[in-house]
C-alpha cells in the first residue's frame, strides 16, 4: 500500500513529511538528505502482515538514524531486518561498521540504536516486528548483528522477504498472513542463532525451524529442474526419510508443494505482458518443468484451463483495461 510519494507534495513539504512518516512508522530519530529539497525524492509503501510490518522505501540518498538517546527513552522493543535492494551504502551499530550493496541483509535491534544510509538512488525492504517473538535473549540477538552477513541462512531469508513483497498486496490479513508471519519469524530465529548462541540453542532452533528452512530453500530453487528430495535433504544435512517424515508431520506433501509453487510462477508469467514474446514451453522450462505434456496436464488439473487458453484470456483482459491501468 502506497503511503507516501514526495513527488506529489510541494517542494517545501517533502523532507518534513518523509521525516514524520519515518519517525512514526519506523522509529527513526533523524533523516539527513543527500540532496537539496527540490531534488529529494522518497516513495514509501507499507503493509501489515499479521504481526509484521513490511516497508519498501525508494529514493535519493539519505542517512537515517535512531539515536541511543531516543532508544533509551522509547518503549519500542522491535527488531528490523533491512534487505538492501539498490545503491551502495552502509550500516553502523555500536562499533560495527558494514558496507552494504544490493541484496545484502542487516538487522537492527531498536533499543540499541543504529545508522543506515545510501548514496544516489537506492531502495530497501525493511521488516519489523516485536523482539519477544524471536524468543531469544537480547544478548544473543545483539551478539549476532556484526556477523549475520556471514550466515548461510541469510540468502534464504532475503529470498523469502522478496517473495513476501511480491504477494503483500494480496495477503495482508487472516490465516495466510499469520502463517507467513510465523514462518518469517522462524527464519529470522534460525538466522540469528546460526552465528550466535550456545550449542544447545542452535540445535534446538535448528530442529524447530527445519521445515521452514526446507520450504524456503525449495522456494529459492524452484526454477531448477534438479530440485529433488535427495538434494533438499543433502542441503539440510538430513536423510530423505527424515525429510519426508518432517513434511508429513507438518502436513506438507513436498512434491505437491513444489509443483504448485512452480505452477503459480508459470501461470503469472503466462499472464504477464513482459513475457508475451516467450513460448509456453520456454516459460514452463524456466519454472523447472522439463516435460511439456506433464506441465499442460497439471496446469489444467489445477486451474481448469490449458496454458494457451489462460494466456489468451489474460491477453484479452489486458486489452480491455484502460491505458492508465496497463
Amino acid at each position: 500500500m502506497l503511503v507516501l510519494d514526495t513527488n506529489d507534495l510541494p517542494v517545501g513539504d517533502r523532507i518534513a513529511t518523509f521525516e514524520a512518516v519515518a519517525a512514526g512508522e519506523g522509529g527513526v530519530s533523524s533523516v539527513q538528505e543527500e540532496q537539496a529539497e527540490a531534488t529529494t525524492w522518497k516513495r514509501l509503501e507499507l503493509w501489515h502482515l499479521g504481526p509484521l510490518t513490511l516497508f519498501h522505501t525508494q529514493g535519493t540518498g539519505m542517512r537515517i538514524t535512531r539515536s541511543l538517546r531516543q532508544a533509551r527513552r522509547d518503549v519500542m522493543d522491535t527488531v528490523a531486518i533491512n534487505i538492501h535492494r539498490q545503491g551502495v551504502g552502509g550500516f553502523a551499530w555500536a562499533d560495527h561498521r558494514q558496507r552494504i550493496g544490493p541484496n545484502s541483509a542487516t538487522m537492527q535491534h531498536m533499543p540499541a540504536g543504529y545508522e543506515y544510509w545510501w548514496s544516489g538512488l537506492g531502495s530497501t525492504l525493511a521488516l519489523m516486528f516485536d523482539t519477544e517473538r524471536l524468543s531469544l535473549p537480547a544478548e544473543t540477538i545483539r551478539a549476532s548483528i556484526p556477523t549475520l552477513e556471514h550466515s548461510p541462512i541469510g540468502r534464504l531469508l532475503i529470498n523469502h522477504v522478496l517473495g513476501m513483497r511480491r504477494i503483500a498486496d494480496r495477503i495482508n490479513r487472516g490465516a495466510e498472513a499469520d502463517a507467513l508471519a510465523s514462518a518469517t519469524v522462524e527464519l529470522v530465529r534460525a538466522w540469528v542463532v546460526s552465528v550466535a548462541g550456545d550449542d544447545l540453542t542452535r540445535r534446538t532452533v535448528a530442529r524447530e525451524t527445519l521445515l521452514t528452512r526446507v520450504l524456503a530453500y525449495a522456494r529459492a530453487h524452484l526454477r531448477e529442474p534438479d530440485l529433488t528430495p535427495q538434494r533438499i535433504a543433502w542441503a539440510h544435512n538430513t536423510s530423505v526419510r527424515t525429510l519426508y517424515r518432517l513434511c508429513d508431520d507438518g502436513g506438507v506433501s513436498l512434491e505437491k508443494w513444489i509443483i504448485r509453487r512452480r505452477l503459480e510462477g508459470a501461470r503469472a508469467d503466462l499472464a504477464a505482458a513482459r513475457h508475451s514474446h516467450r513460448t509456453i514451453d520456454t516459460i514452463a522450462r524456466s519454472w523447472g518443468f522439463t516435460n511439456p505434456a506433464f506441465f499442460s496436464r497439471r496446469f489444467r488439473q489445477t486451474y481448469g484451463t490449458t496454458p494457451s487458453q489462460w494466456r489468451s484470456l489474460s491477453q484479452q483482459g489486458r486489452l480491455l483495461l484502460p491505458p492508465d491501468d496497463l
